[in-house]
This record gives structure tokens, C-alpha cells and sequence, in this order.
């Protein structure tokens, strides 16, 4: 709340305050279905005053569209045009997400594709289901501890020794539940074996009882592009790493040619 609203709690939202309410609403509406605007209002804790214009406005907008019968709100047109251009960007052919469905369905995991730009990477797709969710939470702390998950740890293998120590410098390597490595050398050791290796592990780092690996794609200069990665409840990983490792290196080696021969190649072989 700025200074102004301090002083006269009536004063309208800044315009920074008006668009993180609307995407609250927005990704509401998306985790929860079609809502009416008093489930919105209490679901995000936004007034309902407030909630009604910024539907309104957000429907104006074709963000939302409101299903006038059914007395709901629904995510509108125009965020799908913003999906197909995102899924293009990041290389999502169905091509690519049959790989991961297959994956999926041979290990009986919780499969990733994550796209990685420098240190910073993004869940692409995923495939789960009941009997094999995907990790939870993905969002709170995930990509700000680098340390503590397979995904973080392919990027930071990408960089020099001396780009690592101060990436893990400045974000810290706080300790996520008892088995996270929280010392520098442990985990530069480790790097070192990922980076010869070509696969990370993540052994209940990052959430108890739960267990990762990631295996890398490069483009044809060595640039790290992404990574294919399956998680499950560590018991699931008894006597199967072997075959585990096998089939994700067999569908990152697919994936990443994909992604280096370009979509039209790859449209027309699988055509």
C-alpha cells in the first residue's frame, strides 16, 4: 500500500496494486473453474466492489469471459492466443509432449520438461496423475533454491566454478528438510560429477519422501536448453535407477534433437 493510501484508505489502488489483483483473479479462475464473483471475492480476499470492476474490466479485455446462463466467470480467448504463442516459444509440438506422456507412462512417474534460459529455468510441461502427482508445491521456494533440486543443480553445473560459488552465495543454500546439501564444497563436488556426467539426482532435497532426476539437452554449441526429469516417492527409485537413468537419457537425447533440428523437421518426420 503506498504512502497516500496510508493516510486515505478510500484513495484508489496503485496501478501496480490493480494488476496484481487482476492476476489474482485470473489465476484463481484458472485453478478453480468457472466461479461466480462472490467465490472470486473471497477466494483472492479482494472487496467485492473491487472484484466486480476488475471482472468487468478483464472481460472487456477478453482475458475473462462471463457465461451470463450459468453466472460465472471463465478464462477468456485471448489467453489462449497467449498459450499457443508461449507453447511456441518454448518448443511445445505434441511431438514433444507425447515424449513426455510415454515417459510418463513407462516409468509410472511424475514427468517434467523444463526449459532452462542461464540460471533461470521454466516447468514447460508436465504429466502426472492420481497415482503419480507431480511435485508440490512447484512454485514457493522452487526455482529460488538451485541447491536443493535437480533442475537448479543442471543449471548450476552449466556455469564455471566461479559463477557457482557466487550464484549459491547470493541465494544462499538454506536447509529445505534434513537431507538438503547446505555445504558449499559438498555440492561443488557434486556439481563437478553432474556436469562429467550428465544427469542430476535430488534425493528428498527439496521435499521429504521425494525423489528427482534430471538428465540435460544441449543445442549444438554446448548451450544447456532444457532437461527431461522424473519425480516419485523415493521407494519407487529401489532397484529401478539403472532403467530410470536408461529411459530419460533415451527421451532427453529425442527431445533435444528435436529442439536443435527445429519444428518444421520434427513435424514432418512424426507426421
Amino acid at each position: 500500500m503506498s504512502e497516500g493510501q496510508l493516510q486515505n484508505p478510500a484513495a484508489k489502488p496503485s496501478r501496480d496494486g490493480i494488476l496484481k489483483r487482476a492476476l489474482a483473479i485470473i489465476e484463481y479462475i484458472a485453478e478453480n473453474g468457472g466461479s461466480d464473483a462472490k467465490a472470486v471475492s473471497a477466494g483472492t480476499e479482494i472487496p467485492l466492489p473491487t472484484t466486480y470492476r476488475l471482472l468487468g474490466e478483464l472481460c472487456a479485455e477478453e482475458l475473462l469471459v462471463h457465461l451470463k446462463n450459468e453466472q460465472t466467470y471463465a478464462l477468456g480467448y485471448r489467453l489462449h492466443k497467449f498459450g499457443v504463442r508461449l507453447h511456441a516459444d518454448l518448443g511445445l509440438s505434441k511431438e514433444i509432449r507425447r515424449e513426455l506422456s510415454e515417459l510418463h507412462q513407462r516409468l509410472g512417474m511424475a514427468t517434467y520438461l523444463a526449459i532452462h534460459r542461464g540460471m533461470d529455468f521454466v516447468i514447460a510441461h508436465v504429466c502426472d496423475s492420481p497415482a503419480a502427482p507431480r511435485l508440490a508445491p512447484m512454485s514457493f521456494g522452487f526455482r529460488e533454491n538451485p541447491h536443493a533440486s535437480a533442475f537448479g543443480k543442471l543449471g548450476l553445473a552449466a556455469l564455471d566454478e566461479s559463477s557457482r560459488k557466487q550464484v549459491l552465495t547470493e541465494s544462499g543454500m538454506p536447509a529445505l528438510t534434513d537431507r538438503t546439501i547446505t555445504d558449499l564444497d559438498d555440492l561443488l563436488s557434486e556439481l563437478k560429477a553432474i556436469e562429467r556426467d550428465r544427469i542430476a539426482w535430488e534425493h528428498e532435497e527439496f521435499q521429504e519422501g521425494v525423489s528427482c532426476v534430471a538428465v540435460p539437452f544441449f543445442s549444438t554449441s554446448g548451450v544447456l536448453l532444457g532437461s527431461i526429469a522424473a519425480s516419485a516417492p523415493t521407494s519407487a527409485y529401489e532397484g529401478m535407477r539403472t532403467r530410470i537413468e536408461h529411459v530419460l537419457r533415451s527421451t532427453a537425447s529425442r527431445v533435444g534433437r528435436m529442439y536443435r533440428l527445429g519444428p518444421h523437421f520434427y513435424r514432418h518426420v512424426y507426421q
